[in-house]
């Protein structure tokens, strides 16, 4: 038998990424987080961390760490299901979402489920699955449908995006209109190294192997911001600007010309039961938000 207290100590661990940091999470010594690890890893007979900078779980650390997020979800449901069981503290869920979806609709759907700790990993939704694939979360928003071995995808719509900036910035770079040689040189605005929409939407455009210029910016807001400030362009999710757009403060690069992003929710299979009441909770706030069929 797994010891949980084990299994914490090491989820601690990868997640914090120090043994002092889990200890303080765990409300225990660091000494007392080390023998935990030590002796999980005496029983399983394989490294589970790395020791480092930050500490990292090995492959079967991983497996453990999903095995002990299943279990606790798994015990939060069979104590709703038996009053007579003492009720478990809230179940700590990771998932991993994009930001986009953070800013525009995921908020209200966590909020509509009781009885869960989120700790959100936030990252593109080209790769979120990589996370649900190595078993560091049970749940992801991303854009690939699967099929992912062990896991159900539901289909949640499409986030649409369009490429805007404000008036002034558009009449600097863009006076002769839309060519490939005003979005080769206008700075645009990029998440993170993994965000591609910029580029696809510019090679729809007809920019062949495109190397935007850009600002990099780790946030939705910002890039909102930038655009009304007349920094940059970039590709910014329908629903955060659609007033901007009403109210003149944003204009399209090139009008009706959106790029949309199909989303889906996966999650481990195992796992379903216990999270059905989120699973509802994320269809019913993607559906007013997301574009449909």
């Amino acid at each position: 038998m797994l010891d949980p207290a084990q299994l914490a100590a090491l989820a601690a661990v990868h997640r914090r990424g120090a043994f002092d940091l889990a200890a303080t999470e765990l409300h225990v010594t660091p000494s007392a987080i080390s023998q935990r690890i030590k002796a999980l890893e005496e029983q399983t007979g394989t490294l589970l961390i790395r020791r480092g900078q930050p500490c990292q779980a090995t492959e079967p650390g991983l497996r453990l760490i999903r095995h002990h997020d299943e279990v606790a979800l798994l015990e939060r449901t069979l104590a709703d299901d038996l009053p007579g069981l003492a009720a478990p503290g809230p179940a700590m869920l990771r998932i991993a979402v994009n930001a986009d979806s953070l800013a525009t609709w995921v908020i209200p759907a966590l909020a509509a489920t009781d009885g869960l700790l989120f700790d959100l990993v936030i990252d593109d939704q080209d790769v979120s699955q990589d996370w649900l694939r190595r078993g560091e979360v049970v749940a992801a928003i991303t854009a690939h449908p699967g099929p992912l071995q062990g896991c159900d995808t539901i289909a949640l719509g499409a986030l649409r995006y369009r490429a805007t900036t404000s008036p002034d910035f558009a009449a600097r770079w863009f006076a002769q209109g839309l060519t490939p040689e005003a979005l080769a040189t206008a700075p645009g605005l990029t998440f993170s190294d993994k965000d591609q929409l910029q580029t696809r939407w510019a090679t729809q455009r007809g920019l062949v192997r495109p190397v935007l210029p850009t600002h990099r910016m780790a946030s939705s807001q910002a890039f909102v911001d930038a655009c009304l400030h007349g920094l940059a362009w970039g590709m910014n999710p329908e629903p955060l600007i659609a007033p901007h757009l009403a109210s003149g403060a944003l204009v399209e690069l090139a009008p009706d010309t959106p790029l949309d992003v199909a989303l889906y929710w996966q999650f481990t299979r195992l796992a379903a039961p216990a999270l059905s009441p989120l699973t509802e909770a994320i269809r019913r706030a993607a559906k007013p938000v997301l574009v449909q069929g």
